[in-house]
């Protein structure tokens, strides 16, 4: 009977998983369950592979930890693939760490690589990066060290160093065909086009073109004066200033940019930065102060000079102005660019890993269903969000995580 589990696994290994269910399917016992449970979670069958593999856990006894450390990596990898962020990880760490005492180094690389795609996930790329750098890709298999490049190419994406994505992509591309499983390679191929696609667009002296991440990455080195309203920043090269948490300020600084070289009536600001419809002495001197507050916050990059209608932004030296904004601007733009990944999200993920409140992200899914933008899959606590098949935008850049220089 053993031997039908071990031709079980290899049939699972190869991607054959009608093959390895047919083995095992009529078994019961720890070692089947687990397979079935694996190939069940590779079938899309979420909520089954995770029965199966917890009864699996059960079953192996007190002398059988490696086989019940590989129960706990292959639910963790339920969870990650779920967006089931509030899965514990803690018990994936003291899987991996058991799997490493018992000398299966070819799981517990996996269990590292899941790890850092969490991580990845909620925008924390240092950590998945520390991670990473314990694995030796050299050592993998060929699905292994395509899923290890996948990540590694995510955190270069997030960076926006896209030759080093480009080159990890190529090597996820190469060991996919190696391990001759089509969904891998199709997944490869998916993510591959995050370097293709449009990621943002650029705003200046009244034109407007799409960029995509390379061209965003040469944009950002090139030494002009970038007002990126997709982080909320105001960016000359290495040095930047967050005004995510200062809307009023970063809505003027983005009208002035879009204005560059000229000036901008205070009529347009005024409806820019307050809402404000009628214009009176009050919001005459709430836009003085403001201009003030984000002339000392922009006092390395620019100043902002009052013209006889208005304000102009005046960089400094022979700097360009420019806006750099989302291919379509989006109120809940953050929600749908995670959405973009095609994966069903469950809103208590969403809120883990944009830092906000549940009721926040419920209002925007909310807002989002009535517009048709997002759907919701499943009722109740099984509920997850997706976006329609044809996705309104995602763009990497409002992913979590810090761009270079944040």
């Amino acid at each position: 009977m053993d031997s039908l589990i071990t031709a079980a696994g290899r049939a699972l290994a190869a991607g054959d998983l009608l093959g390895a269910l047919k083995r095992v399917a009529l078994r019961d016992d720890p070692p089947a369950l687990a397979l079935r449970g694996i190939a069940m979670a590779q079938l899309g069958e979420l909520g089954r592979a995770k029965t199966l593999l917890k009864a699996a856990a059960r079953g192996f006894g007190p002398k059988e930890a490696v086989a019940r450390a590989r129960c706990v990596v292959a639910e963790a990898e339920i969870a990650i693939v779920s967006r089931d962020l509030s899965w514990p990880m803690k018990a994936l760490d003291a899987a991996r760490a058991t799997l490493e005492a018992h000398g299966d180094h070819l799981n517990a690389a996996h269990a590292r690589n899941l790890g850092a795609r969490r991580l990845l996930l909620l925008g924390r790329l240092d950590e998945a990066e520390h991670m990473l750098a314990k694995v030796d890709p050299g050592r993998l298999t060929p699905p292994a060290k395509a899923t290890h490049e996948l990540v590694v190419a995510g955190i270069a994406v997030r960076r926006l160093q896209t030759a080093a994505a480009a080159s990890a992509f190529a090597r996820a591309t190469e060991a996919a065909r190696a391990s001759g499983m089509p969904a891998l390679g199709a997944e490869v191929e998916g993510a591959a086009l995050v370097l293709k696609t449009p990621a943002a667009r650029l705003l200046s002296r009244g034109d407007e073109r799409l960029l995509r991440l390379a061209d965003v990455e040469a944009l950002l080195n090139s030494g002009v004066l970038v007002v990126d309203a997709c982080r909320n920043i105001v960016r000359r090269e290495a040095s930047a200033v967050s005004l995510a948490t200062r809307p009023v300020l970063f809505a003027l600084a983005r009208a002035l940019g879009e204005a560059w070289p000229a000036d901008l009536s205070r009529r347009p600001l005024l409806a820019r930065a307050f809402g404000a419809k009628h214009v009176d002495e009050s919001h005459r001197a709430r836009l003085r102060v403001e201009i003030g507050r984000l002339r000392e916050e922009l006092r390395a990059f620019a100043d902002i000079i009052a013209t006889q209608d208005g304000f102009r932004l005046v960089p400094q030296g022979e700097h360009t102005v420019v806006v750099l904004a989302p291919p379509v601007d989006e109120r809940h733009a953050a929600v749908l660019a995670l959405l973009g990944d095609g994966e069903a999200w469950a809103s208590s993920a969403l809120a883990i890993a944009l830092a906000a409140s549940p009721r926040t992200v419920q209002r925007a899914l909310d807002e989002l269903s009535s517009e048709g933008k997002v759907l919701p899959v499943g009722r109740g606590r099984a509920r997850r969000w997706v976006i329609p098949p044809v996705p309104t935008f995602p763009t990497v850049l409002l992913l979590p995580g810090p761009l270079p220089s944040d």
